[in-house]
């Protein structure tokens, strides 16, 4: 009975004053309940007022006991300012028949390991996207901003198979492998064989476009990254999420793409972040850069339609149900019927319209529309559409991946949207990119204004204007050089893009 009586009192004074024992317990919320609010009077206030104020916390789910960065932290010389190096690495010994000082890229312990502490230095880096070919093509900036931003860093993709067509065209991207992250239900197989393949690479860095839940999260977080970053549902679907990843953005909507040309926004300025001496990074525009190679198996194709260089429009975004349409997932109403095209080109006289078909099944609703003489190029990847684009006079395209394609190959084009809201939202600066956006009025695609379209084809007028010049010898039109690594050909048999 005597030990039954003496024992809440004994635990009385332990239960009522947790500030004062632990005083960072007292911030966390179940010890701020009604149910545990003392009933003795509280501690003076000045006990608390020599507590320091710190910078708020990255990640609340993190560490309830970590208060984020110490402001009166000092740091040495070593690797605490700047921009991390190329290649830290030591020479190699050309004299040790050994390999002496010949170590694996990463496991320089003598020099690596204090910059990726100090510093936060990044050597390799994997970005997971999600989406196709559109979204993926959006991410290109990002790519270029992390490259600015660690020189010196491989970048490695997980995209599905059609994301991963898109980096034929990334000369910044070292591997691509393919994996679908939207897959709710990949095979164990394949799941502990990527998650194998992740672990392997010892990512300093892992960037993920997927909205993560708590499944998501935790498969990232087995990755054993450094830096485990990704965007979460904005709803109840992404609770725990926070518990295995660094850094988390909250969209706006549970469909990412809905943000348009500027989708990853938020996930770019953390990247581009100012740190100590190192100024903020801005997102560099869209630049693609194809191969030669790929260049000449268009070129043939395109000829082979009837087409000559510089003299034709491409004409994107016929209705098919084939995966290879590369629309965006934040804009389904992007297609058009083969007879709304028809319209829309019968009036081009002096440029050649040449139609891509994503399916071969297409063609021939094509020729019975338009026309057995009509110039069709099959054509499936980003690669083979952006080589293309290349060689034309324009684009005339719904929003398709076909219109960021021509911007960035700065070929003039016209864009046809369902509202005039979706078309500030995927092409901004519109003016700036020699485009001209096309809205339907009611909401709808199938409702576009052809006489609307019509009057904006003289847009392409200058283009012609210079191939009829070099034609006749006025005047020679010659494609700018391009340094490397600013969008020019590329002689490997990748094709690359670099994105600058």
């Amino acid at each position: 009975m005597a030990a039954t009586s003496l024992l809440p009192k004994s635990l009385s004074p332990f239960l009522n004053n947790p500030p004062s024992l632990f005083p960072k317990l007292a911030k966390l919320s179940f010890l701020n309940s009604p149910d545990h609010i003392p009933h003795h009077p509280k501690r003076p206030h000045n006990l608390h007022t020599t507590t320091p104020t710190h910078a708020k916390k990255k990640n609340p789910w993190l560490d309830p006991f970590d208060d984020g960065e110490d402001p009166d932290m000092e740091y040495g010389s070593l690797f605490a300012d700047g921009k991390q190096e190329e290649d830290p690495r030591p020479p190699d010994n050309p004299d040790n028949p050994y390999g002496f000082l010949k170590f694996p890229k990463g496991f320089n312990v003598e020099i690596a390991p204090l910059a990726l502490k100090v510093r936060g230095d990044v050597r390799r880096c994997c970005c997971i996207i999600s989406g196709g070919v559109y979204e993926n093509l959006l991410f290109f900036p990002v790519i270029q901003l992390i490259k600015d931003r660690y020189p010196g860093v491989q970048i490695d993709v997980i995209a599905a198979d059609r994301g991963k067509q898109t980096y034929e065209l990334n000369k910044n991207v070292r591997w691509a492998n393919v994996y679908d992250p939207d897959d709710h239900f990949p095979e164990p197989a394949d799941y502990t064989d990527m998650l194998g393949v992740l672990k392997n690479r010892y990512y300093d860095m892992v960037l993920s476009t997927k909205l993560a839940g708590l499944g998501h999260a935790a498969f990232l977080f087995m990755t054993t990254a450094r830096d485990r970053v990704s965007y979460i549902y904005p709803n109840v679907n992404a609770a725990g999420a926070g518990l295995f990843l660094s850094e988390t953005f909250t969209p706006e909507s549970e469909n990412l793409s809905d943000g348009g040309y500027h989708m990853y926004h938020q996930m770019a300025d953390w990247l581009g972040r100012p740190f100590r001496s190192v100024p903020r990074h801005h997102v560099s525009p869209l630049k693609v850069s194809i191969s030669r190679k790929l260049k000449e198996v268009v070129e043939e194709k395109y000829k082979k339609a009837g087409a000559e260089r510089g003299k034709y429009v491409v004409i994107h975004g016929i209705k098919s149900d084939s995966k290879a349409s590369m629309q965006s997932k934040g804009d389904p109403d992007s297609l058009l019927p083969i007879e709304v095209w028809a319209d829309i080109t019968r009036d081009l006289r002096e440029i050649r319209p040449v139609f891509v078909i994503p399916h071969e099944r297409e063609r021939e609703d094509v020729e019975e529309v338009v026309g057995d003489d009509a110039s069709i190029v099959f054509i499936t990847t980003p690669g083979q559409l952006a080589a293309l684009i290349n060689d034309s006079a324009g684009v005339i395209a719904t929003n398709t991946a076909a219109v960021p394609l021509a911007n960035a190959r700065e070929r003039p084009s016209i864009a046809l949207f369902c509202s005039e809201e979706k078309a500030n939202l995927f092409v901004p600066n519109a003016e700036d990119k020699n485009c001209v956006l096309v809205s339907s009025k009611t909401g709808k695609l199938i409702d576009i204004d052809v006489e609307a379209v019509k009057k904006a084809l003289p847009v392409f007028d200058q283009s012609l204007a210079l191939v009829s010049a070099s034609s006749t010898g006025e005047l020679v039109l010659s494609v700018p050089e391009e340094k490397e690594g600013d969008g020019g050909d590329s002689d490997g048999e990748g094709v690359g893009l670099c994105i600058m």
